[in-house]
């Protein structure tokens, strides 16, 4: 491809009327892939991505209702592409379809398939039209694909697609549509939200295409790369701000509380943070071993890149302080990752990958804490982890399959108090609707509140986790990839750790048996219910001097007890008015 310095400078004007453009091919990809699919986990909780790509791979846009963990990956997504083709002797192609999901070559892990479409201008291939999205079962041990934490390897997460052409210069192989069919469960639900997700991609190489036949290539290809320089020079701009050196912080995961080996548990991620002028070293070295017959591990193109990208963009460009900036690659360009290899954050194949949410996120957490040394104004407390539970039974011989994302919490903030229920850091996706899981599954939602006097104390409370409790009204089954049932969200400045999560089975009688927060598949009787009880994000500042009017609101709205008021803020509550006397003097 042509390089820019070999063409005119773009104009800042039409950057930007082309900036918009680009934009809107990606948000039009993304609600026409929502209306398509089948799946709830697509349509509902929005757990896809949508993209375009230059003819190198470079990010241009992405669609705004993605999450970041599946539009973020999408360029890893083609690295590994072009690696695999590369090494196979393959080309792109006008027509061709590929499809990806292998964790070892960029994607996120194995369930987000990506769909590729190859965009062509007057026989130049110009860049990709992308989509990313999370598939509801794909053939491993057990239903769903969520939830399989005893993988024993990368094989037994199911299906892997490296580079697979579906569509080969425009003819469709039927045999891998055929493989597809007669090895996942669900299939039509499955297979339908792949075919959306291809006649997607062909929407956004067509309006990518609009654009270039409307505005010519070399100014195209100028503005991009001219987005791209734009929101680089404004990460480095405000890396720039932070005092130079190093800042560390440490985390830890659960892991299998109940499994006898030390290995599988109380796992630890490590953070050294180094600013130098306007560049940024994020050094993971410390970070204990890859668990390599167990799915937590993470991948580190694919998850852990994303974890620090997403934090360091997040709490460097808040978007209420810097308005839009331009979603692009960019952004990545001054942030190096070290990650020694055979630890959780850079496993080696064939080390299972399929459970890395939970871990991921907490990368994304530890690195918000060690932040917080020197931007303390621009974080929050540690936050509440979301859990997956995937649901599934059998409808005389077919399968339904149900993946519920509960969501966690943040910790509380400089002059905010914490959010609550809500997905945190790198999720971004939306909880489904109550109605909608009724009126398609053997389930009903029995209860789903704020969890009672739960928020972390602190001069800002944490936010507050919810409690989701299902139903089975059929036999069938779950498996749930969680964590955080020992380590609590961190307090920072004097708040309070937050609050843990709790998993709990109780049968028809009533009988309750508490589980640890990862589960294989267990089998399921009609009348049995699944209570979550999401975790609470900690509390910031020194709870002592939280506004007692705002103590006194959150005891009337059950946010904390009166115990807590008292033990914790020195607030002294008499009915439904502070004991003003009583207060200042334990205040004192």
């Amino acid at each position: 491809m042509e390089k820019l310095e070999n063409r005119q400078a773009i104009d800042p004007i039409t950057s930007q009327v082309l900036r918009g453009a680009l934009e809107n091919v990606a948000i039009e990809m993304g609600y026409k892939l929502a209306r398509m699919s089948y799946s709830s986990i697509i349509r509902e909780s929005e757990d896809f991505g949508c993209a375009l790509l230059d003819a190198e791979g470079q990010q241009l846009c992405e669609s705004t209702t993605s999450t970041p963990l599946q539009s973020g990956p999408i360029p890893g997504y083609m690295r590994g592409i072009k690696k695999l083709m590369e090494q196979r002797g393959d080309v792109f192609r006008p027509g061709d379809v590929i499809m990806h999901n292998s964790p070892y070559y960029g994607a996120s892990h194995q369930p987000d398939v990506g769909f590729f479409v190859p965009v062509y201008y007057e026989d130049q291939l110009i860049g990709f039209s992308c989509s990313t999205a999370h598939h509801l079962d794909l053939g491993a041990l057990t239903p769903g694909s969520c939830g399989i934490v005893d993988a024993v390897d990368a094989y037994a997460e199911g299906l892997q697609f490296k580079a697979v052409k579906v569509y080969d210069q425009g003819v469709r192989n039927e045999m891998i549509w055929q493989m597809l069919k007669d090895n996942v469960r669900a299939a039509d639900m499955v297979v339908g939200d792949m075919e959306a997700q291809i006649a997607t991609c062909r929407i956004g190489a067509e309006r990518y295409l609009e654009i270039v036949e409307r505005y010519g290539l070399d100014t195209v290809l100028a503005a991009s790369e001219d987005l791209m320089a734009y929101s680089e020079r404004m990460m480095r701009n405000e890396i720039a701000k932070l005092p130079d050196g190093t800042y560390k912080a440490e985390g830890y995961i659960d892991g299998f509380l109940d499994s006898p080996d030390p290995e599988k548990k109380d796992l630890k991620l490590c953070v050294a943070l180094t600013v130098k002028g306007s560049d940024v070293i994020v050094d993971l070295t410390g970070t204990s071993p890859q668990v390599s017959d167990r799915p937590i591990n993470m991948p580190l193109e694919g998850t852990v890149d994303i974890a620090v990208y997403f934090t360091l963009r997040s709490v460097l460009l808040d978007s209420d302080l810097f308005g839009h900036i331009p979603q692009n690659s960019g952004l990545m360009r001054p942030i190096q990752i070290i990650a020694p290899k055979g630890t959780l954050v850079n496993p080696s194949f064939p080390a299972p990958t399929i459970a890395r949410f939970c871990p991921g996120n907490m990368v994304a957490d530890t690195l918000m804490h060690a932040l917080g040394q020197i931007v303390p104004e621009k974080i929050s407390a540690g936050i509440g982890n979301l859990n997956v539970v995937a649901y599934s039974g059998l409808k005389e011989e077919q399968y339904w399959v149900y993946m519920d994302i509960m969501e966690g919490s943040y910790g509380g903030r400089y002059e905010k108090d914490g959010m609550d229920a809500v997905d945190t850091l790198y999720a971004n996706t939306r909880n489904n609707p109550i109605e909608d899981i009724e009126s398609h599954y053997p389930l009903r939602v029995t209860r789903y509140e704020l969890f009672d006097h739960s928020a972390a104390a602190g001069k800002f409370r944490g936010g507050i986790g919810s409690v989701r409790e299902v139903m089975f009204l059929a036999n069938g089954g779950f498996s749930v990839e969680g964590d955080g049932q020992k380590y609590k969200p961190w307090g920072f400045s004097g708040g309070n750790d937050g609050t843990a999560c709790q998993l709990i089975l109780r049968s028809p009688g009533g009988e309750e048996t508490p589980l640890p927060s990862k589960i294989p598949h267990h089998r399921a009787q009609k009348g049995d219910s699944l209570m979550l009880i999401g975790p609470g994000g900690g509390g910031y500042g020194n709870p002592l001097e939280r506004d007692s009017a705002a103590v006194l609101s959150d005891v009337l709205d059950g946010y904390i007890s009166l115990e807590s008021a008292e033990r914790d803020y020195g607030v002294v509550i008499s009915g439904r008015e502070i004991d003003w006397e009583a207060t200042g003097r334990l205040r004192s």
